[in-house]
């Protein structure tokens, strides 16, 4: 079977062409999941019940909410696949990027129950990972009261959504993100320093400082770690002394074996650049991050955060759709309101 052509389901009898090899990647392609390999298989079912019944092609109205607070993401991807539906679907949504409250409407989708409704799965994957994500990455960047704060998560997801984590994260209020495909998605370019690596491999963390400087574009800060080797505070004035006005930044991603970066060891860090007339030299902090951790470490002196696992772990948020409307009548199962609830907060998006 061509991998690349993946067969749409449409039938429950379709599934007996989809063949899967065993030795691929264990991640859906875009083209499965535009087919409906990625659903839940009680929607195509659906389908066959509903189209026996003639009633596949009713007109309906769907709301999406979420049960906990926090802030709203991944509608890009989810209008991407709308779009490929059917035209007569029309959808209003809150805006990505707005806190939302415990359920709140979020998305309301009008049209043929046939166009989307195979895709509730899919659909509501897509909203609750990416609105955990950028609501993690809110409270990191409210932490961080207006320093900036780059997301570093993409080694601790799957690389099949390491993009989608990393965009969410943007949307939630990181300034950058290290993805290169994320970034791109964005409009952006991918920002990141050099890692441990390239410094055991140099063997001296100036030397390699040198050769790094020399090879970036002008106007790219030069960014570079400093507990590798030496002392932190040593580190950081010998590649200071080094680069001079060139050096943009230290950063500080010192182990947890290490004691981990510290209130203490910033502090101490930027007081021996400022008191060696190294004052334009930023003090970023990496490594384990979180909110609380973020507090201290900018009252301390840090100038920037990046943050991967607070943000790659938070909490999906689960998101609910109910149809609200069928054939223009208000309908509800029980324990839910009838019929499409107010939210003055949607704006029409398609």
């Amino acid at each position: 079977m061509d991998l690349q052509s993946p067969p749409r389901l449409d039938r429950l009898e379709d599934l007996r062409a989809l063949k899967v090899d065993p030795g691929r990647l264990y991640s859906a392609t875009h083209e499965e999941i535009l087919g409906g390999w990625t659903t839940d298989i009680y929607f195509l079912k659906t389908r066959d019940v509903l189209r026996a019944a003639g009633r596949l092609d009713v007109p309906v109205t769907a709301e999406i909410f979420a049960r906990q607070e926090g802030v709203f993401a991944g509608l890009g991807e989810v209008l991407s696949l709308l779009d490929r539906k059917g035209t007569d679907l029309a959808v209003e949504a809150l805006p990505e990027g707005e806190s939302f409250a415990s359920k709140e409407v979020l998305v309301r989708i009008r049209g043929t129950y046939e166009a989307f409704g195979l895709y509730e799965t899919v659909l509501l994957g897509m909203l609750a990972s990416s609105t955990g994500w950028a609501t993690a990455a809110r409270r990191c960047v409210e932490a961080a009261e207006g320093l900036p704060v780059i997301c570093f998560g993409s080694r601790h997801v799957h690389p099949a959504v390491a993009p989608v984590m990393e965009r969410a994260a943007v949307v939630g209020g990181c300034v950058d993100a290290s993805c290169i495909l994320g970034a791109k998605l964005l409009g952006k370019d991918p920002k990141g320093t050099i890692p441990h690596a390239a410094i055991l491999l140099a063997g001296d963390t100036v030397e390699l400082a040198r050769v790094y400087d020399g090879l970036l574009p002008e106007g790219e800060p030069r960014t570079v770690l400093v507990d590798t080797f030496k002392d932190e505070a040593e580190e950081a004035l010998r590649v200071a002394e080094a680069l001079g006005d060139r050096l943009s930044a230290v950063r500080l991603d010192t182990p947890g074996e290490r004691g981990g970066v510290t209130p203490d060891l910033v502090r101490e860090v930027r007081y021996r650049l400022n008191l060696a007339g190294y004052g334009h030299v930023a003090v970023l902090v990496s490594g384990g991050l979180s909110p609380d951790r973020i507090r201290l470490l900018a009252e301390a002196g840090a100038a920037g955060f990046g943050v991967g696992s607070y943000i790659t772990h938070a909490t999906p948020r689960d998101m609910t759709m109910d149809l609200k409307e069928v054939d223009g009548k208000p309908v509800a199962k029980r324990g839910r309101l009838p019929g499409p609830l107010p939210n003055e907060r949607l704006k029409r998006v398609r």
